[in-house]
């Protein structure tokens, strides 16, 4: 009889705690778990056995020349776009947070249609600017400014502007929100402690925004790893990309230990980067949510 009323106290007690509404979506969130968990999985698990068990795939990283070309291909191109994209990602914020509220409202509206236009049409848009007889050599040309058409096509040139184009509005998002949540009294302060404005901005200013710049470098970082369309387009087949290695081995070499092998790998940087990223700025803040 004690026991039995222990456990009718213990079962009412998380009732109290549990709310009903958990019986209808802990299913539908089980699923989705499966879902999400189960791909997952089963990358890993090819990673480590196809085409045979153990680690030779993961040893191709050092052991091919190719594979090492390419991952070293991916990460210089990310890398610079995200130095360009972070670099006129923080002029445009900066000068969005200082600007009228009228002009701000301008730009966050231009800032966020770009977020509405696929991929797909802006990398045929650039197609069409850069190719040789494109808007961009036509007008040069014309000019007289260059004597034959400038080869922005197939290399690496056009996978930079056109990656650095979609990744700057990924950029500004983060460096927005870092920069209006300062204090303006502070640089005031500063100013009036007699710093000139170069001095207010370097000493006080960026420090300030810091984790901003942490949080979008990593985010562009991040984007930049999976690109898929802008180089395949743009590169013209000339600058192979890891995306584009992966679709390669699972649909035309069928090698999909390989590709299993280089989505874990990107899979572990992204969530390295991401937890580094939330030391430094809460996720949600990234995309407009609350800083608190």
């Amino acid at each position: 009889m004690v026991g039995a009323a222990l456990r009718n106290t213990d079962m009412n007690a998380v009732a109290r705690h549990i709310h009903p509404g958990w019986a209808i979506i802990a299913p539908l969130l089980v699923l989705v778990v499966a879902l999400y968990l189960g791909p997952i999985l089963n990358i890993m698990w090819l990673s480590v056995t196809d085409p045979e068990p153990g680690l030779g795939n993961y040893r191709m990283l050092y052991e091919s020349d190719s594979l090492l070309r390419i991952v070293w291909t991916t990460l210089r191109i990310c890398v610079i776009t995200t130095v360009f994209s972070v670099t006129l990602g923080y002029s445009i914020a900066y000068a969005m947070v200082h600007c009228h509220q009228r002009q701000k409202n301008y730009m966050l509206t231009l800032l966020l249609v770009s977020f509405w236009i696929s991929i797909l049409v802006r990398t045929f848009s650039w197609l069409m600017l850069l190719g040789r007889s494109g808007l961009i050599n036509n007008t040069l040309e014309t000019l007289g400014l260059v004597s034959a058409p400038i080869a922005f096509m197939r290399n690496e040139l056009g996978v930079l502007i056109g990656m650095v184009h979609y990744m700057i509005p990924y950029a500004v998002l983060p460096l927005l929100v870092s920069m209006q949540s300062l204090d303006s009294r502070v640089m005031d302060a500063s100013r009036n402690l007699g710093a000139s404005g170069s001095q207010t901005f370097w000493r006080i200013y960026l420090p300030l925004t810091l984790p901003g710049i942490v949080a979008s470098t990593l985010l562009v970082f991040i984007l930049s790893l999976g690109f898929y369309v802008t180089p395949a387009v743009l590169g013209g087949g000339k600058v192979l990309m890891v995306a584009e290695y992966i679709s390669v081995q699972l649909l035309v070499t069928l090698k999909w230990g390989t590709a299993a092998m280089l989505a874990a790998l990107m899979l572990a940087g992204v969530l390295a980067m991401l937890w580094i990223m939330s030391r430094f700025m809460k996720l949600s803040a990234v995309f407009g949510g609350s800083t608190r």
